[in-house]
């Protein structure tokens, strides 16, 4: 059985200790962080004469869409129910972008919902770990179409879970109906508690820039920060600290479109989702 947040044994271990840090916890933005540095070796030690190399945010994973394909994660969850084979495949690239394709007929294996989504980060035969104590940050664009719409159930289009059936959701950002108006929010899942949210129809049919972060720690010593960008502005930099980040054994993202089929709205629609210039980094 899965330990519950509650139950799962803590090492409540404080992340990112001596970095430079914003007034959450999250660590704040460096030149390190451009998406165009390069990926790379580990940075040299810091020597007896010299004083502690401060903490700074390491390249683990930026894939080519075009020269890696759907290898650029640890698993892909294609129509696991083969509810729609003639539209195999769902998830498969576009140019030097993922693109996440889901229909009105598509179900997934529990039939009250569909799910088009990739989990994990993987380079070659390998693929990283996110581990408690840990900080880690994820970049990328995305371009959502007028007909991916917000819900008044859930549509989450990123994730962060604990690998393995049965597991809640850590993180979730999400395409959510609030007083009949479209937005695009992200949440802590235990706790239900709102990290930010904002309008989602100025953001439709143009690309987006994603930054998100988390502190990996069990119940009150984790932490998040969520900044969406378009056309260059900032229309969301919203952070949380003391928040539950970990459930047991590790953290793993996931990309795609999952959502409930119990939307009274009308907003179900076949659509799709790209994402581009996914990159990774670890807090080191």
């Amino acid at each position: 059985m899965t330990p519950s947040r509650r139950t799962v044994l803590a090492a409540a271990l404080g992340a990112g200790a001596g970095a430079a840090t914003t007034a959450a916890g999250i660590p704040a933005a460096t030149a390190t962080d451009l998406p165009s540095a390069t990926p790379a070796a580990d940075l040299p030690p810091a020597t007896a004469a010299g004083p502690p190399r401060a903490a700074a945010w390491r390249l683990r994973w930026a894939p080519s869409a075009r020269d890696v394909g759907t290898r650029a994660f640890e698993t892909v969850e294609d129509d696991r129910a083969a509810s729609h084979p003639a539209a195999k495949p769902h998830i498969r690239t576009e140019g030097d972008a993922f693109r996440f394709d889901i229909h009105t007929v598509d179900r997934d294996t529990h039939t009250d919902r569909q799910r088009q989504e990739v989990t994990g980060c993987r380079t070659g035969d390998t693929y990283l770990t996110w581990r408690e104590g840990e900080t880690w940050r994820v970049t990328y664009r995305m371009y959502l179409p007028r007909s991916l719409r917000a819900t008044t159930t859930f549509t989450h289009i990123m994730q962060m879970k604990q690998p393995g059936t049965g597991t809640s959701p850590i993180v979730v950002q999400s395409l959510r109906r609030v007083g009949g108006e479209q937005t695009v929010e992200l949440k802590v899942f235990g706790g239900d508690v709102l990290v930010g949210r904002t309008a989602l129809e100025p953001l439709h049919d143009s690309w987006t820039d994603v930054d998100f972060r988390i502190t990996i720690g069990d119940g009150a010593s984790g932490a998040v920060r969520w900044i969406l960008k378009s056309g260059g502005a900032t229309v969301v930099d919203a952070s949380k600290t003391g928040v539950d980040t970990f459930l047991a054994d590790r953290v793993r993202p996931k990309w795609g479109i999952y959502r409930s089929l119990g939307d009274t709205s009308g907003s179900l629609r076949d659509t799709y989702m790209l994402l581009t210039g996914m990159r990774a980094h670890q807090l080191v």
